[in-house]
Formats: C-alpha cells, structure tokens, sequence
C-alpha cells in the first residue's frame, strides 16, 4: 500500500490525544505505516472470513487477534505519552516482534499444547510470562495504568494470598500454575472477554467504518436538525438527537463528544446556551450513544456470555431505558430554553425532513437488516457481514461515498486501530477473571458486598453504584463491566433481581462514569471544546443525564422496564408513565415548568417523577396525582400573571 503522510493535526485531533489515551498513537509514514497498514487489513481480513465462514478453534481465533494486536499497538503506542512522532524506537520493534511471537505461539502448537494438557514444559511458561507482562505493557500504553494495576493486585493476590487473614485467605499458587492457567488456556487472557473481541466486537466496529463511509453520520444531522432545529433551543436538541443517532453505531462517548461537538456546541453558545450547559448537553448525549440499541456499548457483547443469551434480547431489554435517558436528556434541554428565552434556528437554515429522508432514508437499510437478521437466528458476526456488504452497495449509489479496494483496504486497517484499545483492555480483563476464576475470589466478594450491605438490595445497589463509577473513571467500559459482572452482579442476583437488569445495571454505571466527576472525560471533552469550566460541565452533565442514575435503580427493583415479564400493553403503559415522570423530572431540576417553579412544587414534581417511572399501578396513580396537582397550579398562576400590553 502506498505511504500515508501525517496528516495536520487539527484542534479536534489535539482533543482527542490529550483526553483519550486510544489516540495518543504515532503518525507513521514510510516502512512503518506500510507495516501498520499490512497489519491492520491482515487483522481485518482475518475477522471478516472468519465471522462469514466459521471461527477457528477457540484459542486460536484469540491468540491471532491478540498477536496481531500487540505487534500493531507496539509500533504505534510509545511508552512515554505525548510522544508521538513519526519514528518507532529499536526496542519498540523487539516488543513488536515479541508480541507477534508469543501471540501465534498458542496458534503454532495448538494440536501440541492441546495434546499435552496439564503438561508444561518451561518454554511454554517462558512464553507465557513474555506473553503476560507484552499484554500489560500494551493495556498501560493504549488505555493507561488504572486497569493494569488492577490486573496486577488480582495476580498478587492468586501468587499471596495465602498470606492474608480471615475471609480473603487461600492456599496461593505457584508462579507456574499461575501462568499455565493466565495465558496456556482459555480461562485467563484467552478467556472469555478476549473470545467476545475476537469474534463479534471487532466485527462491529469493522461495520461500524463501512457505515460511516456512507456518510450515515451526516445523516443523522440532518435528520436531528430537520426534526428539532427549529424548536425552542433547537440546537442543543440536535445534538441530543443526532447523539443518540450516532450511537447506534458508535461505542466511544469521547469521541462522539468531541467529533459532533466540534459541531453543536458552538451552535448552542452562538444561541445563547452558556458554555457549561452545551458542553453538559454533547457530553451527556454522546456517552448515553454506548446504552442505545441495535449496536451498544462493546460491553454489551460480552454481557452476551455472562447471560448466555442472544445479543437480540439484550438489545431489545435495553431500549426503553435507553429512550428514557434520551427522553430526559431532552426534556431538560426544553425546559432549560423556555426559561431562558431561546429560541430555534430560522427554517431557511434547516434542511426539509422529506428531502432528507428520501434522498439518504436508505442509508439506515443495514441497521434495520441486522436487527431483523439477528432476530432472526443469525449470529450477531454473520449479521455484521451481511450489514457492511449492504453499507458497501448503498456507497456505490454517490460517486463521494464509492469504496474501491484501496478504500476497502483503508477501512480495514482503520477498523483495526480502532479495535486495538479493546482487544488489549479484554486481554488484560481476562487475567483479572481467570484469577477470579483460580482463587474463588468472585464468590467471597460478593458474599462480602451482601453482608456489607446488611442483605439489603437498595443498599447493594448503592455500592454497586459507586464501585461502577469509580473503576469506570479508570477503567475502559468493557472492563469495568466484566470486572463487576463476576463480583457485584452475582450478589444483586441473590437479592433477587432479574440477570439481565442485573448486569445493566452495572453496564449503565460503567458509562455515566464518563461524565461523573472527578474524573469525566466526555465532559471534560466536551469543556476544551466550549471554552467551559470542566468541573462545572461535569455538574451540569450529571444534572442532564438524571435519567442514567435512577432509571437502573427502578429496573432493578421493577424489571417490567427491561422487558421481564412484561405484556404490549404493560409496555405501552410503562413507556406512558416513565416519560411524563422523566418530565416531572426534569422540571423539577431545572425549576420550570410553564413559569418558573416553587421550592414545594419541585420537590413534589421530583417525587412524583420518580413514582412515575416506577412501574406499577399504585405508583404510578399516586405519580400522576402530584403531577396533575403541579401543573394545575402553574395553570392557575399563568392565567392570574399580568399580560404584556
């Protein structure tokens, strides 16, 4: 393939280095972009046959993706931060070489290793060493520290753990038993995240690029400013609409901020919105992208072996909490323009819905097929396939959208730096589970949440909570998932919450982290991009995304909302009441309403909020009653208000 010369670094480019550690990757040209591209399409084409034929033997599908992965993120992440100038250093090649060595090297003695189960021989633990401390090395410079040292206090404690007292002791392991079980079979680094990666996240993100090069994302501009542009604060509502557009289709909340925010927040400050509020908005509407079904979160794939249940069911239990998130997103953005006098952009500015919808209409065609496709009995992976060679005929039909192979090339090697951060946080997850796995230490934290708890659910729920958000300030999403999926979810389980709401819960937690201070990198993105203070978008993105903190709670306790147990009718009901109280909700946090808001009259609009979408018949009557009552008062109130002459 031809060199790629370093492209000028725009202001958004500079974002996303200072803010995601996943973009902090050299700017290659010559032999190495040459070798990172080689990669990149041998890695892309390794999961576009295998996803349309059948995958390889368990571990040998993961060890090629992980070795190709570490031979890539070598070349491309240095090991100090910042410094990414085009150049690779000598020992970042040997590193490269021996990522690619220790990766294909479960793959080159499959048969043997299987042959000999049990039976090491010490260049199998050499290799397995090398192999685990290349797969830390590689998490600390893609995704940073956090998780790595988590990985490693997990090892400490299998190789120690004899050493401690009372509940957390056990017999401890030898460093040979520890690496056979890490990195020689398929419960540690070749386990279960690692075999999630390998055969269907990488797939998405791959369809994921192919949809983008149709120019789906402009799309969804298009449709969210045709739809809402003109409407009080129209701007800001664009940016919540095209945000969860996007999110179909996309599982990184920072990039989402700072991509469509380069966008809509100026729009939103040019309006009149103050610079805290738009930032707020972006952030809270980009991270909600990773909980909006059909594509979610890369989390949400693995949640698919936790549950063993088809990724469709998932999908469709996360929806409704996903559009009342979106719903309260929105509503407060409504709520905050009437009480500020803003206004819409001018219909001369706004593209027509019918002329967007039939000119582009067609390009969502492949989200709706792999929905069908999967609820059909298609594999998640065979979908995808079929998804991007649809997305690849619709770009055939405008000359700026056409992929020739060069461009297909292109995709795929795209794809695959897009997947390295992935592949290197589930490699790395999958040491933390195998030790889970070896020590029992799963088990006992969870029984230790339930007594810490005092067996109480709402009490369980809270540390829940707080341990989502503070490994997810840390940690990528996915791992912060799988991390608490084999701790914390058991536990809520025995409390008796339904799996699946279980295990979102701890999925939604994991992103709001996102825009939870101290540490919120979509707000924070969305800050550098508004001019903002950082802690303050932080607040206001907090105050916006209210629906993600107390939606988990009430599926939790009432499971109707994820679909368990619930009729077409029961259904419609819960979406009717859920989104008058997210309503209720959000006036209240704003202190509007059709005039402004009273101190009772907030208090008794969150409280009947809350019973609103909580679902069930008693809450729900005593929900609409203080709802009627608030706003037959500022009914009242309006009509007594003076008019202007």
């Amino acid at each position: 393939m031809a060199q790629h010369p370093t492209p000028a670094r725009n202001a958004e480019e500079e974002l996303m280095v200072k803010l995601d550690r996943e973009s902090g990757y050299r700017r290659l040209t010559g032999k190495w972009a040459v070798a990172i591209a080689f990669l990149g399409v041998a890695l892309g084409l390794f999961h576009l046959y295998t996803a349309a034929t059948l995958p390889l033997p368990a571990q040998m599908q993961r060890a090629t993706q992980l070795a190709i992965a570490l031979g890539m993120i070598f070349l491309l992440y240095p090991a100090r931060r910042g410094d990414i100038k085009g150049r690779v250093p000598w020992y970042d090649v040997l590193l490269a070489i021996l990522g690619l060595a220790a990766g294909f090297y479960p793959v080159v003695f499959y048969e043997d290793l299987v042959a000999r189960a049990g039976l090491v021989t010490t260049l199998d633990l050499t290799v397995a060493a090398v192999g685990t401390l290349l797969v830390l090395e590689a998490t600390r410079r893609v995704a940073g520290w956090p998780m790595v040292l988590v990985a490693l206090g997990f090892l400490a404690y299998a190789l120690w753990g004899n050493l401690l007292p009372g509940l957390f002791r056990h017999r401890g392991y030898s460093l040979a038993r520890l690496l056979e079980h890490t990195y020689l079979g398929l419960e540690g680094i070749f386990g279960i995240p690692l075999g999630v990666s390998a055969t269907v996240i990488f797939v998405y993100l791959l369809f994921a690029q192919f949809l983008e090069k149709t120019g789906i994302r402009q799309f969804f501009v298009d449709i969210a400013m045709a739809l809402t542009g003109q409407s009080p604060g129209g701007p800001a509502k664009v940016a919540v609409v095209s945000s969860a557009l996007e999110g179909t289709i996309s599982g990184s909340s920072i990039a989402n901020t700072a991509g469509s925010g380069s966008f809509t927040i100026p729009m939103m400050k040019r309006l009149g919105y103050r610079p805290e509020f738009a930032a707020a908005v972006e952030a809270s509407a980009s991270t909600g992208g990773q909980l909006m079904p059909p594509i979610m979160g890369a989390a949400a794939f693995v949640m698919v072996e936790f549950l063993n249940i088809p990724y469709i069911e998932i999908a469709k239990a996360a929806a409704i909490p996903a559009l009342l998130y979106f719903t309260g997103v929105f509503l407060m953005v409504h709520l905050e323009a009437l009480r500020s006098g803003l206004t819409g952009l001018p219909r001369d500015q706004l593209p027509r819905l019918k002329d967007v919808v039939l000119k582009q209409g067609y390009l969502v065609i492949p989200l709706v097929v792999i929905f069908w496709l999967m609820d059909a009995g298609f594999s998640p992976a065979r979908a995808a396939v079929y998804g991007m060679a649809l997305a690849w005929v619709f770009g055939l039909l405008r000359p700026a959208t056409r992929m020739g192979i060069r461009a297909i090339l292109r995709t795929l090697e795209e794809a695959a730096r897009s997947a390295l951060g992935v592949i290197a946080a589930c490699a790395t997850a999958g040491i933390i589970v195998g030790v889970v796995t070896l020590t029992g230490i799963g088990l006992k934290l969870s029984n230790n949440l339930l007594d810490l708890a005092g067996q109480n659910l709402w009490v369980a729920l809270f540390f829940t909570m707080i341990a989502s958000l503070v490994l997810g300030m840390g940690l990528p999403t996915t791992a912060t998932y799988i991390v608490l999926a084999t701790m914390a979810a058991p536990a809520l389980e025995k409390l008796g919450v339904a799996p699946i709401a279980a295990h979102l819960f701890v999925f939604y937690f994991g992103i709001v982290a996102d825009i939870t201070p101290p540490v919120a990198l979509a707000s924070y993105a969305g800050a550098a991009i508004a001019g903002a203070n950082p802690m303050k978008t932080g607040v206001e993105s907090v105050k916006l995304a209210l629906g993600a903190f107390l939606v988990p709670y009430i599926f939790a306790v009432s499971p109707s909302l994820v679909l368990v147990g619930a009729t077409p009718l029961k259904i419609l009901l819960i979406l009717l009441t859920a989104t008058t109280g997210m309503a209720a909700l959000g006036a209240a946090v704003t202190g509007h309403l059709s005039t402004s808001l009273r101190a009772l009259e907030r208090l008794a609009l969150a409280v009947g909020g809350i019973l609103l979408v909580d679902p069930g018949l008693m809450t729900d009557l005593a929900g609409a009653a203080v709802v009627v009552g608030v706003f037959a008062v500022q009914f009242l109130r309006a009509r007594r208000q003076p008019r202007p002459a």
